[in-house]
């Protein structure tokens, strides 16, 4: 880590991260990474959280971004991932960025083509995990309640 140069802007893992942010929170800016993933990530890499992102080399936003693309490489466990079990392959993955949204959006798609019970609350545009439906998640245009002397002319005509 080079104490003499710093960047405002980061470019790491295809996004660009504020050179402000604490190492871990910076991370956490990168969709599919967390807080306490970047916390892990940091500690892998041999940097400390509480240093400033704008701080770092390019050897370390290399050392980082193989990290990301790498992690069971590197010992972060499996629970760890966000993406246990592929569908297609069977493996265990984690996720950032585009490929997350895109692996996400198929999963629904895919829900909806086999007709399971996700897949249908998905298509419907309702709550998919048990959610109370009664009162909450309503859509489409309120209905407004008219009172008195309003509703009394409703009544006479």
């Amino acid at each position: 880590m080079s104490e003499s140069r710093f960047r405002h802007i980061v470019r790491i893992a295809g996004v660009d991260v504020s050179g402000d942010l604490l190492i871990p929170y910076g991370l956490a800016k990168i969709k599919g990474i967390g807080y306490h993933t970047g916390l892990a990530i940091a500690r892998i890499v041999g940097l400390d959280p509480q240093s400033r992102i704008g701080y770092l080399s390019d050897a370390d936003v290399r050392r980082i971004e193989d990290v990301i693309n790498n992690p069971l490489k590197y010992g972060i466990p499996a629970w760890y991932l966000n993406r246990r079990k592929d569908y297609t392959s069977g493996e265990d993955r984690h996720l950032i960025s585009a490929d997350l949204i895109f692996e996400a959006r198929s999963d629904i798609e895919r829900e909806i083509k086999t007709r399971n019970w996700r897949g249908i609350r998905h298509q419907l545009g309702l709550k998919v995990r048990g959610q109370r439906t009664h009162t909450t998640g309503r859509i489409g245009p309120v209905v407004g309640v008219t009172k008195g002397k309003a509703a009394q002319q409703q009544k006479k005509e």
